[in-house]
This record gives structure tokens, C-alpha cells and sequence, in this order.
């Protein structure tokens, strides 16, 4: 006997939306409405576009500002969908909107779960020094990244990686949590436990001011601000000379009497903590007493 087919309202943008909407088309899902964003002509565009992604599907997708979801409500609800999914999408969705799914209202977090609740989760985790991160689908509620555990995948946050690297690796992570609950969903089950709230922080939005580094933290924590903040984002920066630079990244902590000459390390010592010109090459001098060699934007 078939299967009836379960119904889906997505509202989705980015890479993940992408990934998670085609997840969806892949197990059959019907999919009676998209809303999607307009791309911001401020932002760096460098993702993937859901409205293109319907447009080759043939799928139904609208711009909807935020002002105007409550507007939705009715139609929504006359579509009664079995699942309304949030992949991405960029503001929080009234509970009028939650209650019209008929089984549950569902959210991809890019973070493992109570950890990382918020915004900007990837370059929180890679500013922290975290070694590892992944995607979570859960249960939507008024309050953000609160519901049910519905499922996850986990995946490394290595030394080296940049936070766009870990994001492309969340993105896909995202895509096989879809994956491996979209037979249990299909069948309008929904697996789900507990996400502790007295586990896990929030954490707000990231703005380019918050990629100034400051010289008298270890030099650890400015190697993670560097590499969470690198392009496609807006970079760290610094002064040098009086003048703003960005640097889209630098090595690992050196300690200067190793791997510098005397004399280089001599200067370095002198000119004392921030960023230094040091025989054609920069380097910051960092509050611990160790130093970073740093890459400008101009350089690549």
C-alpha cells in the first residue's frame, strides 16, 4: 500500500537551506510553499540561492519580510502542512506560524545542541577554540533553539580551518541529519529528546567591529579570531602605521626565540605587543609573549 505523501511548508536561505531543501526533494516531500530572503546588496553573496534552487525545480517560492509573516498565517493554515522546516532562514518565525504544521515545526541549528544556541554558531565555535561542532534539527518553540533534539551529526573543527571550511563541512552535516530522519518523518514520526537548557549558552550576532584584535590576549585566541573572521566574512584587523589592515590569516603561535633570528625577536620584543613590519614580513606580537606571522588582504 503507498505511502500518502507528507506535506511541507520551508522557509530556508544559504547553503543550508540548499542542502536541507534538496534533502526533502530527494525523499519525495511535497513541498506546497518556499519562502526564502532577498540577498542584502551589502552582504557578500558566496552561498547558494534557494530561489534558484526552486526555479529549476519548479517549486513555489515568495521573498517574505519579516513584517509581513504574520500575513501568512491563513494561507499556511489552509495548507495545513504535515512539517513547516526553518533551514536557515534568517528571522524567527511567529508561534502563529509553528501551530499551523499539523505534526511539527522543525528548525536546522548549525551547532551540536544545547552548545552554540544563537547566531553565528559556526564562528563562535571556531573564535572558542572548539574541536568540534555539527547540525541539529529540532522541534521549533517561542523561544530560539530551545525545543526537542529531533537529530544531529557531529563533525571536527580542525586547528587549521577556517569558518567557512566548517561551515561548508556543517552545511553537508545538515544534509545527513535530513537524510537519515526523512524515512522516519516521511512516516509522520518524529524521534525527539530533551535539549537542556541549563546546558549551552546563547550567543548573539557577530558585526565586522567585533574582528578587532586585541594584542593582549594569548596568541591562540587571536589565531581562532583570525581564522572565524576570515573571508568570505569580514576579516579581522588591526592598525599599522595608523591605518586600518585586514588580515586574512596567520600561522600558528611561534615562540619568537625559536622561530625567529636574536635579532628578529629582538626587534619584535622592543617594538612590543600588535603588529610588526620585521624584515618584509609582518607578525604580532601577542599578550602571552608569543607571536602570530600574519597575512594582509592586500597579499592575495
Amino acid at each position: 500500500m503507498n505511502q500518502t505523501p507528507k506535506h511541507a511548508v520551508v522557509f530556508a536561505y544559504h547553503d543550508v537551506g540548499v542542502a536541507c531543501l534538496q534533502a526533502l526533494i530527494d525523499a519525495g516531500m511535497q513541498i506546497d510553499l518556499v519562502i526564502t530572503h532577498a540577498d542584502d546588496p551589502n552582504e557578500t553573496i558566496w552561498f547558494s540561492s534557494v530561489q534558484k534552487l526552486c526555479e529549476q525545480r519548479g517549486l513555489p517560492c515568495r521573498i517574505v519580510q519579516q513584517s509581513a509573516l504574520l500575513n501568512l498565517v491563513s494561507e499556511i493554515k489552509a495548507i495545513a502542512p504535515d512539517y513547516l522546516f526553518s533551514f536557515y532562514y534568517r528571522f524567527m518565525l511567529p508561534t502563529e506560524l509553528l501551530e499551523t504544521a499539523t505534526i511539527a515545526a522543525l528548525n536546522m541549528h548549525g551547532s551540536l545542541l544545547p552548545k552554540y544556541r544563537g547566531r553565528a554558531p559556526v564562528n563562535w565555535a571556531v573564535v572558542n577554540g572548539e574541536t568540534e561542532t555539527g547540525a541539529t534539527l529540532h522541534v521549533m518553540e517561542a523561544k530560539p533553539d530551545a525545543g526537542d533534539i529531533v537529530g544531529q551529526v557531529a563533525v571536527s573543527i580542525e586547528i587549521h580551518e577556517t569558518a567557512k571550511e566548517v561551515f561548508d563541512k556543517v552545511s553537508q552535516a545538515a544534509k545527513q541529519v535530513m537524510e537519515k530522519l526523512l524515512p522516519q518523518l516521511m512516516q509522520g514520526k518524529l524521534p525527539r529528546r530533551p535539549n537542556p537548557l541549563t546546558e549551552g549558552s546563547y550567543f548573539g550576532g557577530r558585526k565586522p567591529e567585533d574582528g578587532r584584535i586585541d594584542w593582549t590576549k594569548s596568541a591562540m585566541s587571536i589565531y581562532n579570531l583570525i581564522r572565524a573572521v576570515a573571508p568570505p566574512y569580514p576579516g579581522a584587523f588591526t592598525e599599522l602605521s595608523g591605518e586600518k589592515v585586514i588580515l586574512t590569516k596567520s600561522s600558528l603561535p611561534l615562540d619568537p626565540g625559536v622561530a625567529l633570528s636574536p635579532s628578529q625577536a629582538a626587534i619584535l620584543k622592543k617594538s612590543g605587543l600588535g603588529m610588526h613590519l620585521v624584515d618584509n614580513r609582518y607578525f604580532g606580537l601577542c599578550g602571552d609573549g608569543k607571536a602570530l606571522e600574519v597575512f594582509l588582504a592586500k597579499e592575495h
